[in-house]
């Protein structure tokens, strides 16, 4: 095993600066192999993780794996491809792009819509880039595609820790790693879905036969190997902070020590991606029925979506104490639970994660039967020290509601972003449910609270699952956590425009679905969303939305649509 890993690894290595020192035009060529490589074997790739999440081929679930799995690398591949074009052309990447500047001068680049397609397919939808301090309008271009301004680049060997969840985050991490940061990279496989080890293999085989990627096998000895590699200079993971605390300190009480004083074994640049305690903000407002049925299975799907096995899955529902929607809320989503298909805990550990929750909030619910069930925990104390559900990543199929002191829609959502930035584990991830008249009236309060709000993504009427899926917004933690203070991490993926200083992007959506959004008075076309778990034609949406990927063309359009529109 340490032989062929040290081959490997003297491979990348021999070929790490001609990588960086690779031309713009030639990069290019990469990324079209690789669009091309991935829509050849779309299909293969979803059969297997069907196969290995135990999901029936013609199960609307299906839907999952194609848009959290080719679908969303070829919209990457895209997204980079237009920023590298600009990049060797010396067009304005950021050519039709809004860019506003907030009281106190941040500055805040509308990242999508991009083009028509990308306002038919999510009407309604806008997603926006937040920037550090110290961007500013003038500049905001210069902090961008930092590596291709290099005269000299330095070459470097990246190690990427596969995720053993979502079927994209490997060639994602790849695509960040090779053409944002001009590193050559190795990938470790997880476990848990190295299956698909073989067809990424297959999809980059320009690049792994040139000598700039290769993927590699096995277990916590294959991992330990690697990190500590002479040949290896960097590092980036998607997974837990107890796994990161292990590799950066050390295992047991020494690591625990190590830890305390700051005093790293691993000093290795090192990126992360580490999940959280996401929580859920439902604002009050005027909501009817039929808006507390449509939210609560936006929320079953913010918790479920790939059996609650996502980083960013909402946690913790945040509702407003005495406003009569809350309870009926509630029961919405205890209703919509049931009625969701039993589907296989693949993941390791969710027995243990369950009961563990189960076991600290004594009066939680179970809501289906099965080994691992799905259970909701109500009204857990939002004055309560280190409660398990605001402290712990349940990741799995565990829900927890809290209720704070006031239903006026300000006060909630300044009391919301103190309790979330002051009480919740985690910095990646939290969505504000907001009713349309309500989000008027709020006005700069919800501007300044998103301000305030200290997450790497934000959702306003969105699953933070969407800035996942577009290219051009920035996944990661919240910016300023260290070493020994991990939080959810540090750095960020995706971001295919390349922004060197990104604070958090923040996505919009309709609060209502079309066509009841026309009696509402909000005018956009956008039905439910395929990746609702309660969509029954998502595993039909999810292919054609992945053809139309691999070749963009109005002619896919129509089938689209017509599939979306029968949920």
């Amino acid at each position: 095993m340490e032989a062929a890993i040290d081959r490997a690894l003297e491979q990348l290595a021999s070929g790490k600066t001609e990588w960086a020192s690779l031309s713009v035009d030639r990069k290019l060529q990469y990324l079209e192999s690789l669009r091309a490589g991935v829509a050849h074997y779309a299909d293969v790739w979803v059969e297997a993780a069907l196969d290995g999440k135990r999901i029936p081929r013609d199960s609307p679930l299906a839907g999952e794996e194609w848009i959290s799995g080719p679908y969303a690398v070829l919209l990457a591949i895209q997204a980079i491809k237009k920023t590298l074009e600009a990049v060797s052309s010396g067009a304005d990447p950021l050519a039709g792009t809004s860019i506003r500047t907030r009281v106190g001068g941040q500055v805040v680049v509308r990242v999508y819509p991009g083009d028509i397609f990308d306002r038919v397919l999510l009407n309604g939808y806008r997603a926006e880039v937040w920037m550090q301090d110290g961007v500013t309008p003038a500049n905001v271009r210069d902090h961008m595609a930092s590596f291709y301004k290099r005269s000299n680049p330095v070459g470097q060997v990246g190690l990427i820790l596969g995720a053993g969840n979502i079927s994209s985050i490997p060639l994602l991490d790849v695509l960040t790693k090779m053409f944002n940061e001009g590193q050559v990279a190795v990938v470790k496989m997880n476990p848990i879905n190295d299956y698909l080890g073989v067809i990424f293999e297959q999809i980059s085989a320009d690049l792994i036969n040139d000598g700039f990627l290769r993927f590699v096998y096995g277990g916590g000895d294959v991992g330990a190997y690697l990190t500590n590699h002479e040949l290896v200079d960097t590092l980036h993971m998607t997974g837990s902070a107890d796994t990161y605390h292990q590799i950066v300190f050390g295992g047991g009480e020494a690591g625990a020590d190590r830890r305390a004083r700051n005093e790293p074994v691993m000093t290795k640049p090192f990126t992360s991606e580490l999940g959280g305690v996401g929580p859920t903000f439902v604002v009050p407002g005027p909501w009817t029925d039929a808006d507390l049925a449509y939210q609560a299975e936006h929320l079953a799907t913010q918790k479920f979506h790939n059996a609650g096995f996502n980083c960013i899955a909402s946690q913790v529902l945040v509702l407003p104490d005495g406003w009569a929607g809350s309870d009926r809320l509630v029961d919405e989503l205890r209703r919509t639970i049931r009625s969701v298909p039993e589907r296989e805990a693949f993941y390791p550990g969710a027995d243990e994660r369950q009961q563990a929750a189960v076991a600290k909030h004594l009066h939680a619910e179970i809501l289906s039967s099965g080994p691992v069930p799905r259970t909701l925990i109500t009204d857990v104390d939002h004055r309560g020290k280190d409660e398990y559900a605001f402290t712990t990543e349940f990741f799995g199929g565990v829900y927890a509601t809290t209720k704070l002191g006031t239903r006026n829609p300000a006060e909630f959502v300044q009391a919301a972003v103190a309790f979330a930035n002051d009480k919740l584990t985690g910095t990646l991830g939290a969505q504000f449910l907001i009713h349309p008249k309500t989000l008027q009236r709020l006005g700069p309060v919800l501007d300044d609270a998103i301000a305030s709000l200290n997450y790497g993504n934000i959702g306003i009427n969105s699953w933070t699952g969407v800035g996942y899926l577009l290219p051009t917004a920035t996944w990661g933690a919240y910016p300023g956590h260290t070493h020994d203070d991990i939080g959810s991490g540090i750095g960020t993926v995706h971001n295919a425009l390349m922004f060197d200083f990104p604070e958090k992007t923040v996505v919009h959506a309709p609060f209502h679905p079309f066509p009841r959004a026309l009696w509402n008075g909000q005018f956009h076309l956008s039905p439910k969303p395929p990746w609702f778990v309660t969509h029954r034609r998502a595993h039909t949406v999810g292919k054609r939305l992945t053809r139309f990927a691999a070749e963009p063309g109005w002619r896919h359009m129509p089938g689209i649509l017509g599939a979306a529109l029968r949920s």
